[in-house]
């Protein structure tokens, strides 16, 4: 793989690692779904994220929109807690609460203001397959005029939300877990300071 070609796809997984939070089920969630389910579940969220990389806004409204998108979806809670990672054992309700929330503006302004690198793309189911209690989902991404390449969508079988995203086999929750340990580590550990910095932007 040349060098353009790996920087391109690690910008890629850079925009999409926000969208690694989006797509609770619409409703109440189901107890258990099918892999036809998880499919057309990302079938939906991926729409979404066509119509917001190729809508032509400005970034200030594209991040808007895609706020809108990761709140309406996303199984923040989980997400944000898992990145976290271990530091969030010793964490009190009240800390993880706020957590929660100031991940959930970091995330929209850290990755929504890439989605312009995607413009001209797009993003399409391929197929599912269920492993183990999670289902995943196969898409393509396209970027103009580089080669397809795939991203797969992890949904939970038990609640039908979207746990996590692979790009070409790297986990967004592990990066971001990787990317949140390291923020932490500079504000020697102190979780309050790192919630303030994070709401702070």
């Amino acid at each position: 793989m040349g060098n353009q070609t790996a920087m391109t796809r690690r910008a890629v997984l850079g925009g999409l690692a926000g969208l690694s939070v989006l797509a609770l089920l619409p409703g109440r969630a189901l107890a258990a779904i099918s892999a036809e389910k998880a499919e057309s579940l990302i079938g939906k969220v991926v729409n979404d994220i066509n119509g917001i990389i190729n809508s032509g806004a400005s970034e200030a409204t594209m991040i808007k929109n895609f706020e809108k998108v990761f709140v309406r979806y996303a199984d923040v809670d989980f997400i944000a807690l898992s990145a976290l990672g271990p530091d969030g054992r010793s964490a009190s309700a009240s800390q993880k609460s706020a957590f929660i929330k100031a991940f959930r503006g970091y995330i929209a302004r850290r990755y929504g203001s890439r989605f312009r690198e995607f413009q001209g793309g797009s993003i399409n189911v391929v197929s599912s397959k269920a492993v183990k209690s999670r289902f995943e989902v196969l898409t393509k991404t396209q970027l103009k005029g580089k080669s397809p390449f795939d991203v797969v969508f992890v949904v939970s079988a038990k609640n039908g939300k979207f746990i996590d995203m692979q790009v070409e086999g790297i986990s967004i929750v592990k990066s971001e877990r990787k990317e949140i340990g390291a923020m932490l580590d500079r504000r020697k550990g102190d979780l309050n300071k790192l919630i303030a910095d994070l709401k702070a932007g």
